[in-house]
């Protein structure tokens, strides 16, 4: 038995984090991957490298999946298994025994609306005060439109806005989780991307952005800390004002999406609109609504060929 077999798998996965992931990857994906060493300790905190076979990891995920929701369990063993991989291709482990993995988890009963329809987002939009000052109203309008991120939405400055073009560039985030709030890089390359604007809201931003520092964030206030919750409590005292489903802020970006795909715009439109690295991520995340679109274009085509008799 080598020295690297008989390492305890939380050990190997603390000096794996410090080798190809510190630094390499932006704080906030960091701290997730150290979120899952703290559950590796709590779970198996005697677990070697030796000892890791298919067996020991269902049964490691089967416990994690006790007080976990499911997508929680794949993101927990996705995490884990780019990790293992590696030591089964250094020959530490002697199988990959995360293949054909069983993922597992709690059905929670209260889940929020992920996205709502065209007319649901448009009874939301009414509530908006748009006045003559930058708010949290004109933030939430952003993202309806554009399908940004929060931390992208916070990044925006006036500079970001090309008003000839109609378009917005993200190539930035606010890291509103840091202790000393500042920009930060975007969540990966395939984020940095011009987005197209409707003339309304280019025309709206137009007037707020014109007397402000070009580099400094248009919704961030200088000196106060920014909290995702204060979005999220204005966007469900708005929902239950319209008579709609509660949304969170992420379920603006999601609606954004949804309501391109009704559209018929394509996936690869849409994917590069959202900044995902590539269209697996859409078709995962929208796969109720791609299942939903292609039902129909399949009534389409029946009723395409009964026209060539």
């Amino acid at each position: 038995m080598s020295q690297e077999e008989s390492m305890l798998l939380h050990v190997y996965y603390r000096r794996w984090l410090d080798l190809y992931k510190k630094g390499a990857v932006r704080p906030i994906t960091y701290e997730k991957y150290e979120r899952t060493l703290k559950h590796i300790r709590l779970l198996v905190p005697e677990l070697r490298l030796i000892d890791l076979n298919r067996q020991s990891y269902q049964a490691m995920m089967n416990q994690f999946a006790k007080n976990h929701e499911k997508q929680t369990v794949l993101d927990f063993h996705h995490q884990l298994k780019s990790a293992i991989i590696d030591a089964v291709e250094e020959g530490w482990v002697r199988i990959d025994p995360t293949r054909k993995i069983v993922i597992k988890g709690v059905v929670t009963q209260r889940h929020k609306t992920k996205f709502l329809n065209q007319q649901q987002l448009t009874k939301l939009l009414a509530q908006l005060t748009l006045g003559d000052e930058l708010s949290w109203d004109y933030m939430i309008l952003l993202i309806a439109k554009t399908g940004l991120r929060y931390s992208e939405a916070l990044g925006v400055t006036p500079n970001d806005f090309d008003l000839s073009r109609l378009s917005l560039s993200v190539n930035k985030t606010w890291n509103y989780k840091a202790e000393q709030e500042d920009f930060d890089a975007t969540k990966n390359t395939a984020s940095i991307r011009k987005i197209p604007l409707d003339w309304q809201v280019a025309m709206q931003f137009g007037q707020m952005i014109k007397d402000r520092p070009g580099d400094r964030p248009i919704f961030v206030r200088e000196g106060k800390k920014t909290y995702n919750a204060v979005l999220n409590e204005r966007l469900e005292r708005y929902c239950k004002r319209a008579g709609i489903p509660a949304i969170s802020v992420h379920g603006l970006r999601h609606t954004h999406a949804s309501l391109l795909l009704y559209a018929g715009v394509s996936i690869g439109s849409v994917a590069r609109r959202l900044g995902h690295s590539n269209m697996n991520t859409t078709q995962k995340t929208y796969l109720h609504v791609i299942q939903e679109l292609e039902n129909s274009d399949t009534d389409k085509i029946m009723r395409y060929l009964t026209t060539l008799m």
